[in-house]
């Protein structure tokens, strides 16, 4: 069954991002979302074949697209996953792309996009939805963990190699997961603006142990502009992640300054 605040959630989106989205099963219609992905990814060749998406679909994938004035302005595509648990293999939606075109980006398309793969998953029976974010990033964790209320469970060092699109060319392809738990408290506290950035200095007061991880403004300009200070944080965020897991602690928010904020579990 369909939590309502769940429709709440995707109606107060599709408000904010004044789009339309719809599910994608004609290669007609796939072909809008390769197009976007390969908009998005520039390479020498096409990121995802029509005929790829088609058969992942009609195994039970999903494949979206956001339309504003009838034009594609977002895509999504994910695929049924399975996760090895103590209580046994654990099925889940992992979304493999989503993305919005520069020039609609910060206009709420991407938490949009996001919700409406919530509520397909959540109809069809599937409690959580993976994906893998850039650690450096901002712009996504934000999204990811307060906009959306993921959590980050794993990461992985240059998790898909070396990748020849014009965004990840020449840079290791560091990855966190996110894990959704579509219909759990906090994806609730979420949807509803509830979740917001940890100060991280009040949380110490508190006698909270708190570790605040900073990142670039924007590594993406960066990466263009100076290449080397873009390496140096590439290194300097995964030697602080692959430390601060070691210890025990685990990403709960993004704190008011714009770092990730890690604490020790029980």
């Amino acid at each position: 069954m369909v939590d309502a605040s769940a429709e709440t959630d995707l109606a107060g989106a599709l408000e904010r991002a004044r789009v339309d989205i719809r599910v994608l099963h004609d290669l007609s219609e796939l072909e809008d979302a390769r197009r976007l992905f390969d908009a998005v990814w520039p390479a020498d060749q096409t990121q995802l074949q029509p005929n790829l998406m088609k058969a992942i679909v009609h195994a039970g994938g999903y494949a979206s697209a956001a339309y504003r004035a009838g034009e594609p302005v977002a895509a999504a595509f994910g695929f049924m996953g399975r996760t090895r648990r103590e209580e046994g293999w654990h099925e889940h939606l992992h979304s493999h792309m989503a993305a919005v075109l520069p020039g609609y980006r910060d206009q709420h398309i991407g938490s949009a996009i996001k919700q409406h793969q919530r509520m397909w998953a959540l109809t069809h029976g599937i409690d959580t939805i993976v994906w893998t974010f850039d650690p450096l990033v901002r712009r996504n964790a934000l999204v990811n963990l307060v906009k959306l209320g993921a959590d980050v469970d794993g990461f992985e060092v240059d998790f898909y190699g070396s990748m020849a699109d014009a965004i990840n060319a020449d840079d290791p392809t560091d990855r966190l997961f996110a894990w959704w738990r579509v219909s759990s408290s906090r994806a609730a506290a979420a949807g509803r603006g509830e979740l917001g950035p940890v100060d991280v200095i009040a949380a110490k007061g508190e006698g909270r142990d708190v570790l605040d991880v900073p990142l670039p403004d924007d590594i993406v300009a960066l990466r263009s502009s100076d290449p080397a200070a873009a390496a140096r944080w590439r290194l300097d965020v995964r030697q602080a992640l692959v430390s601060a897991f070691a210890q025990g602690r685990r990403i709960t928010g993004l704190s008011t300054t714009g770092g990730y904020v890690l604490e020790r579990t029980p």
